[in-house]
C-alpha cells in the first residue's frame, strides 16, 4: 500500500488549498479514505473521511462547512478541499486508509496558514 499526499503549502488566511493524495497497492474503490492532521506537538487528528463509493462523507466539527473531501475512482486518488482556512488549520496532513491486512498512512504535506 502506498498513499502519496501533494498540495501542501503557505497560504494566508482566509485562502484555499486542495490536498490530494493518490493511493496505490490495494483495491482502492473497495475503501473508504480518510484525512488526519498533526500539528507541532500536538495529537494526530481526524479531519475528514468518504465511504468506498464517494456517497457518504464526514468531518471533524471544526472544519464542517469549510472543508470537502472527494475521490476519483477512476484515477485512485482522495481530495480534500480546504475554504477560509485559519492559523489554527496549520498542520501536517496525511491521508489514511483501513484495509484488512492493517492501517496505512501517507508522509503527509505541510499546511501552513500564516500572513
Amino acid at each position: 500500500v502506498q498513499l502519496a499526499e501533494s498540495g501542501g503549502d503557505l497560504v494566508q488566511p482566509g485562502g484555499s488549498l486542495t490536498l490530494s493524495c493518490t493511493a496505490s497497492g490495494f483495491p482502492f474503490t473497495a475503501y473508504g479514505m480518510s484525512w488526519f492532521r498533526q500539528a507541532p506537538g500536538k495529537e494526530r487528528e481526524f479531519v475528514a473521511t468518504i465511504s468506498a463509493g464517494g456517497g457518504s462523507t464526514h468531518y471533524a466539527e471544526d472544519v464542517e462547512g469549510r472543508f470537502t473531501i472527494s475521490r476519483d475512482n477512476n484515477k485512485n486518488v482522495v481530495s480534500l478541499q480546504m475554504n477560509s482556512l485559519e492559523p489554527e488549520d496549520t498542520a501536517m496532513y496525511l491521508c489514511s486508509v483501513v484495509t484488512r491486512e492493517g492501517d496505512f498512512w501517507g508522509q503527509g504535506t505541510q499546511v501552513t496558514v500564516s500572513s
